[in-house]
């Protein structure tokens, strides 16, 4: 099987094939276009016709390249399907021992820092605000995407933290993913901490990163502790043994 390309690199490809043999790539032009006006107003707030001035092309160019703009909006995570192969591929990669107490810290880490560093990257800064705009609606669009390629990626980490928190039930941890999510999705997103922090901080600002793994490897911790001997853990309602 062929190796895939880093993220870093296939994002600077995708700039340069904007301008293949001199001319502009209408296909990708549309496609950068749709992605940039979801992450900035939503998929339902947005027209086709709206994506078809952003990219510079004819309206039934859309139409013609994407069919209908559910579908165009399929096609973007269609395209960035790669990120998720790669970080599939860290959490592969990993020595997952429950005793290592580095194992929590690293599963965190590669799930956490190719997201991080797509919001950082001017090719990626857009597609991250999709994701984390996006994937907190329950529209049927959402859905979709979150069955084909978010979902698997889930299961997979959910798997992992299960075998570094042994001592919880699957149940447990599935919970814990989904605070892990969320904790990820509002830093990608969250514009005020430059307003709570009398402009100290920046957003999304990358450098906070080992910060933010700290935090939800210590709340995971926190949350599905160890059960000490001669003590019974307590039990999450609704997180019985699966």
């Amino acid at each position: 099987m062929q190796a895939r390309t880093p993220i870093v690199e296939r994002s600077a490809r995708r700039t340069a094939a904007i301008t293949e043999a001199g001319r502009p790539d209408r296909r990708q032009a549309i496609l950068l276009a749709a992605e940039k006006l979801f992450a900035q107003h939503g998929y339902h707030a947005v027209t086709i016709r709206q994506i078809a001035e952003q990219a510079g092309v004819p309206l039934a160019l859309v139409g013609y390249y994407f069919g209908p703009k559910h579908a165009l909006f399929h096609a973007i995570f269609e395209h960035w399907s790669h990120t998720i192969d790669e970080r599939l591929a860290g959490l592969a990669a990993l020595d997952n021992d429950p005793d290592d107490p580095r194992t929590l810290v690293r599963i965190i880490e590669v799930f956490t820092g190719p997201v991080l560093a797509l919001r950082a990257g001017a090719e990626g800064e857009y597609y991250a605000l999709l994701v984390s705009r996006e994937l907190g609606h329950a529209t049927a669009e959402v859905d979709r995407v979150l069955r084909g390629y978010f979902d698997p990626l889930a299961q997979a980490y959910i798997d992992a933290l299960h075998l570094a928190l042994p001592h919880a039930t699957r149940s447990q941890v599935a919970w814990g993913y989904q605070f892990t999510l969320g904790a990820l999705l509002h830093h990608l997103s969250d514009t005020r901490i430059e307003r709570l922090s009398h402009g100290q901080n920046k957003r999304s600002d990358p450098a906070v990163a080992p910060m933010l793994v700290n935090f939800i490897v210590g709340g995971l911790r926190a949350a599905l502790p160890r059960p000490q001997p001669g003590r019974a853990q307590e039990t999450i309602p609704g997180s019985e043994p699966t």
